[in-house]
């Protein structure tokens, strides 16, 4: 069977997912544009959160931000949208996510080809259109959004996840540190206790800071907190349990400033979220802890890195907020988690050796 030829186009737009960690999981596929256009000029087009994560990655020529909070906001705001879309006279449209909305500002954008999955009753958007063929077993999210490019021709060698930060970034970062009394020398353990999905997806604070008690302290490190706006409230209570010896920086950094400090620690505990895929996408070490998500879609792209789960009948569920007893969490203690750092660490320390 003959590979489908990619379309002629100069000027490229892609529609970017809208959560953290999908996008990372979609950078392999952004390659693929790149690689099967390296003349094009290829714009990303983003909501805020996923606009920085992606600013200077190399795949991309620029990056335009869509706010639908905002100046986008409303049947307006798409049409104001398009209408700045339209100026740029872009060739060709790459909706990378399954909504209606997602495909519809292309269209009224008038951007004339325009490839994407066929669902969500947007399929006369659609100019080209990818039916997902039914997978067993289920196939990981990286590879699905190579597959609906693939479909098109748009193909690139099996690669994962890659991000970028500057080199200014991470001197920024490092002299951020410097003043907080971390120097350059200092192992540093990430912890991230967030989810910005649901609480479902959220192990409990009390348990990291367990977890962090133990790890920095056998391995010398400083303990830096992570965690978004939303998630002041649970990160202070692992500030609490460790006595404030640890840095605390849920709800102060841009996503910018997170990915540089991600990249600088020598080992994250995480649940299942978008610094997840952040740090294996930087290749940190770093265990993951999974209740209610599949772990066979969303998993950690890096071989750095585990995963902690238990099998339990009603997961994986996906749902936002358990309606039950969360034994998918529940069922995780401190010190599985901490043997599961461990046994990473050792195994890495033999590779290195």
């Amino acid at each position: 069977m003959s590979r489908r030829q990619p379309p002629a186009a100069q000027r490229i737009l892609v529609r970017g997912v809208n959560w953290l960690g999908d996008a990372v999981m979609t950078t392999p596929a952004l390659q693929a544009v790149r690689e099967t256009w390296p003349n094009a000029e290829i714009f990303l087009l983003a909501n805020p959160l996923v606009s920085q994560l992606l600013l200077n990655h190399p795949a991309l020529d620029r990056v335009i931000t869509f706010d639908r909070s905002g100046s986008h906001k409303g049947l307006f705001g798409r049409l104001r949208l398009a209408a700045d879309l339209r100026r740029e006279r872009f060739d060709l449209a790459l909706i990378l996510p399954n909504s209606f909305d997602s495909a519809l500002v292309p269209f009224l954008a008038g951007i004339p080809q325009r490839l994407g999955k066929a669902s969500d009753g947007r399929s006369l958007l659609l100019t080209g259109r990818y039916r997902e063929p039914l997978q067993e077993p289920p196939i990981h999210e990286v590879q699905y959004y190579c597959n609906l490019l693939a479909h098109f021709g748009i193909t690139g060698p099996a690669r994962d996840p890659f991000l970028a930060v500057t080199p200014q970034e991470e001197a920024e970062a490092a002299a951020f540190l410097t003043e907080q009394g971390i120097g350059p020398e200092t192992p540093l353990l990430g912890i991230n206790a967030g989810a910005t999905f649901g609480s479902a997806k959220r192990w409990y604070p009390e348990r990291f800071a367990e977890v962090a008690r133990q790890l920095a302290g056998e391995w010398g490190a400083r303990t830096v907190l992570f965690g978004g706006p939303g998630e002041q409230d649970i990160v202070r209570v692992i500030d609490g349990e460790l006595a404030g010896n640890c840095l605390n920086l849920a709800g102060k950094t841009s996503v910018r400033r997170l990915m540089a400090l991600i990249k600088r620690c020598s080992f994250v505990v995480t649940n299942d979220s978008g610094p997840m895929h952040i740090a294996a996408a930087f290749g940190v070490p770093l265990v993951a802890i999974f209740g209610p998500t599949d772990h066979t879609g969303t998993a950690p792209c890096s071989e750095r890195a585990v995963i902690v789960r238990h099998d339990v009948e009603c997961a994986p569920c996906k749902l936002r907020h358990c309606p039950t007893d969360h034994r998918c969490m529940t069922a995780i203690s401190a010190d599985e988690v901490v043997a599961a750092a461990r046994a990473l660490r050792q195994s890495l320390d033999k590779e290195m050796s």
